[in-house]
């Protein structure tokens, strides 16, 4: 099974989600240029939370960005979770749309806040179901 890499700010927010999943997983370092040294070496579902109250360019956590810049974690990211809140409107969840099209991934799921119950299973069944395919 994929293990999830996510970012997390201190809200803790996507933590708390992720958490829920009851997936081994690693979160990005808080710190920019920890983020920059950080890698990961196993296939991974990349848990990501929507900044910039809906500018599209500050969409995506610059830890997020620096952790991405290496080669070796953009090829070890085999799907998206997007966290967000629908209070952005069209922008809800747009780090996930951005990143999914820009590593040619699929975004598995667009959680708000904290999630439900039902985003809890419906991501792990599309995290199993994204396993499942990648293994034939």
């Amino acid at each position: 099974m994929f293990e999830i890499v996510y970012f997390s700010s201190t809200s803790e927010n996507t933590k708390r989600f992720v958490e829920k999943l009851g997936i081994k997983a690693t979160r990005i370092p808080l710190m920019t240029k920890d983020a920059a040294e950080f890698q990961i070496h196993e296939k991974s579902v990349l848990v990501v939370p929507t900044y910039g109250g809906g500018e599209d360019k500050k969409a995506v956590p610059v830890q997020v960005i620096k952790f991405l810049n290496n080669p070796e974690n953009r090829r070890h990211v085999a799907g998206v979770i997007a966290m967000g809140n629908t209070n952005f409107g069209e922008t809800f969840c747009i780090a996930g749309d951005i990143l999914a099209d820009k590593l040619k991934v699929p975004l598995l799921n667009r959680v708000e806040i904290l999630g439900t119950p039902d985003d809890v299973r419906v991501t792990k069944e599309r995290i199993a179901t994204l396993w499942q395919s990648q293994k034939s």
